[in-house]
């Protein structure tokens, strides 16, 4: 009795969140598509995400702060082993941080609206924080939504890889 209550817990839950979801139109969500092969239109929407994703980073390899705060909305969330971290802690944490050199691999994409999507991707970085050289090898998730004719991140997780 207990299972089955949980089921139908977890399957009213699952319907509540559809239908909430659904209002905000995350019509791109069904993880298990008929066809497995991405529509040209989600192919351009990821790669304009990961073409700014890489501009961000390319920013931050410039020391380009101003840039690379451009790309962040002001809303935005950084997550990493720290916590959360607002858009102005993030620019503050990155004063001492210059990246030398970047290679992001085994990219993936979800689209989540016409102009909205989110891309996931395993990257190793090298560089120096606060004077102390680096490699690092982290998995990041974020998500990116189009705001005119301007790109900008809304949400980034960073995991350190192991």
């Amino acid at each position: 009795m207990k299972k089955i209550s949980a089921c139908i817990l977890t399957v009213a839950i699952g319907f509540g969140g559809a239908l909430f979801l659904d209002g905000a139109r995350a019509v791109a969500a069904d993880p298990f598509p008929a066809s497995p092969s991405p529509t040209t239109e989600q192919n351009s929407l990821g790669e304009q995400i990961l073409s700014k994703e890489r501009a961000e980073l390319d920013a931050l390899k410039a020391g380009d702060f101003t840039t690379f705060g451009n790309f962040i909305a002001d809303e935005a969330v950084f997550v990493d082993a720290l916590g959360p971290s607002s858009k102005a802690d993030v620019l503050k944490h990155t004063e001492g941080f210059k990246l030398a050199d970047y290679k992001i691999e085994d990219e993936k994409f979800l689209p989540v609206s016409t102009d909205t999507g989110m891309i996931s991707y395993y990257v190793t970085e090298k560089g120096a924080s606060h004077g102390k050289e680096f490699t690092a090898h982290v998995y990041v998730s974020a998500l990116w939504t189009k705001r005119g004719n301007d790109w900008v991140c809304l949400f980034s997780q960073e995991s350190a890889a192991k």
